[in-house]
């Protein structure tokens, strides 16, 4: 999912008309559903031990009606405890639905229109170009063309950083596109849209969560912070996979809280039991109980296509929405999402038409939830269907093979570096604000953020180095460092090339006064 063009008129294409799915051709027999169920699992059985997956859980929403709830595998890597329909996962970046839910409900109650601007009610939000910051409207913040680089300053949440100041480092980010003419996926705009929530409300994102849909909807397992996640009794490990072995992630790891920074945009714990009742309230179009929650009209917004995609996604044409994907597809489109953590992996569509959906929740990252998903609607509605799991490995074999192939060779005759301690010291920009530079029994380290995320570094050429997230980043292709030295030997920056894809990595040295 990278570039997309804007779509300014609003595409309503979607029906949301009260369908009820007792009456729908496709609704299958006791027989047919079973014979989808079990090739869901026989699938899902190949799939991850193809994956090396070590536990799923997947729940079927049929109308009113939830048909099917299963937990697969493990909740540890070489454990035996098994995954059930109430083992708790982070589910990532499905958090952003829940995000965009509250902001309908604040806009049914009258307390902003769509169309505001959003200095309207944040005076201190701040885009890099003065323009955008005036012209930038409320459902823009979920909609993905604001122009900036794809996942923008992500690492500031691994660093320590908190919403705030994420929000802040905004107006230091420069735009790679127009406004409102390419795709590009952000995390930190959904932050500013928390903020802007939190300020109409009175009420923090947390509350809001909990009072107006976690308590309305039951889902009494799902929490919202990294306590209630280690202390869940029944809860899945996220995993990573270091030198070809799954592991499972300690739950005291240095890193784990970066994802409830974000958790607007993806910090949401939450089981099959849970996300069933969520995938019931998306389908039955905002209404609980007899009770609608979100207004037609504003479900209807949430999910229709906002800015175009143009990749295309399984081979359809995709679109962001608010907080959801809208993916045509036969015999009707599918509105989805998925989202990782660092070791967890969730996928969530569903067929508004036919009322019918699907959750699956996984406790390491692969595409494969996504497959499952797709191919079930296939199932589902009598498509051919087709076993992607050889032809996913061998793409992502290839694509590994293609990215070690780059990893440039190191200099068979190496010139040297200054003195380390030359290159010690504070360094600084405005989006990380102070790094430092030291050195430790001869080698040179990074450090970064108020949680001082370090970098480790080896000397490659001159002045460059090779560095590594000691406990983070498990990939086999390494980042480079490259210090600025002027003619006379003054070291006068750092340029780091693990956040600087998004150019939030130049640093420029901090002089001592003399």
């Amino acid at each position: 999912m990278r570039s997309l063009r804007v779509v300014f008129i609003l595409i309503f294409l979607l029906s949301f008309g009260q369908v009820n799915a007792q009456d729908n051709k496709n609704v299958p027999t006791p027989e047919r559903w079973k014979q989808i169920t079990d090739d869901l699992e026989q699938y899902l059985q190949k799939g991850m031990k193809e994956w090396e997956i070590p536990g799923m859980a997947i729940g079927i929403v049929q109308g009113d009606q939830v048909v099917y709830t299963k937990g697969f595998g493990v909740k540890e890597a070489g454990a035996v405890s098994a995954v059930s329909s109430e083992t708790i996962f982070q589910i990532g970046s499905t958090s952003k639905a829940f995000t965009a839910a509250i902001a309908a409900m604040l806009q049914d109650e009258g307390k902003f229109n769509w169309e505001d601007p959003v200095i309207k009610y944040l005076s201190d939000f701040v885009m890099y170009d003065p323009w955008v910051t005036r012209e930038i409207e409320v459902w823009e913040l979920m909609a993905q063309h604001s122009g900036l680089p794809g996942y923008s300053a992500d690492l500031l949440s691994i660093c320590g950083f908190d919403r705030n100041q994420i929000i802040k480092a905004i107006r230091y980010i420069k735009p790679i596109s127009s406004f409102r003419t390419k795709y590009a996926y952000q995390n930190n705009m959904f932050l500013a849209m928390a903020a802007l929530e939190e300020k109409l409300s009175g009420k923090s994102w947390e509350d809001n969560i909990k009072e107006r849909i976690f308590k309305p909807l039951g889902m009494s397992d799902s929490t919202l912070d990294l306590a209630s996640f280690r202390q869940a009794k029944d809860v899945s490990f996220i995993h990573m996979k270091a030198k070809d072995k799954i592991v499972a992630v300690p739950m005291d790891w240095k890193y784990m809280n970066w994802v409830y920074t974000y958790a607007p945009a993806g910090g949401i714990n939450s089981n099959i039991k849970d996300m069933v009742k969520w995938l019931k309230f998306q389908i039955n179009a905002g209404a609980i109980n007899g009770k609608q929650l979100i207004s037609k009209k504003n479900m209807e917004f949430l999910h229709s296509p906002k800015t175009i995609i143009d990749e295309k996604i399984s081979g359809h044409s995709a679109y962001y929405a608010q907080a959801w994907l809208y993916m045509e597809n036969e015999p009707y489109p599918v509105i989805w999402h998925n989202g990782g953590t660092s070791g967890s992996k969730t996928m969530i569509a569903f067929v508004p038409q036919e009322k019918i959906g699907i959750v699956i929740l996984s406790n390491l990252i692969t595409g494969f939830p996504e497959d499952v998903a797709f191919r079930f609607f296939n199932n589902y509605f009598g498509k051919p269907l087709k076993d992607n799991i050889t032809e996913m490995k061998e793409k992502e074999k290839k694509e590994r093979d293609e990215e070690l192939a780059k990893i440039p060779k190191a200099p068979q005759q190496m010139c040297p570096s200054l003195p380390l301690e030359q290159y010690s010291g504070e360094y600084q920009n405005n989006v990380y604000g102070k790094i430092s530079v030291s050195q430790n029994n001869g080698n040179l380290s990074i450090f970064i953020g108020p949680l001082k995320a370090e970098l480790k570094l080896t000397h490659w050429d001159k002045n460059d180095f090779t560095a590594t997230w000691p406990d983070f980043d498990l990939s086999e292709t390494p980042t480079f460092v490259r210090f600025d030295v002027d003619p006379d030997n003054t070291v006068s920056g750092v340029i780091i090339g693990a956040i600087n894809e998004d150019g939030c990595g130049s640093f420029e040295k901090v002089q001592e006064k003399k």
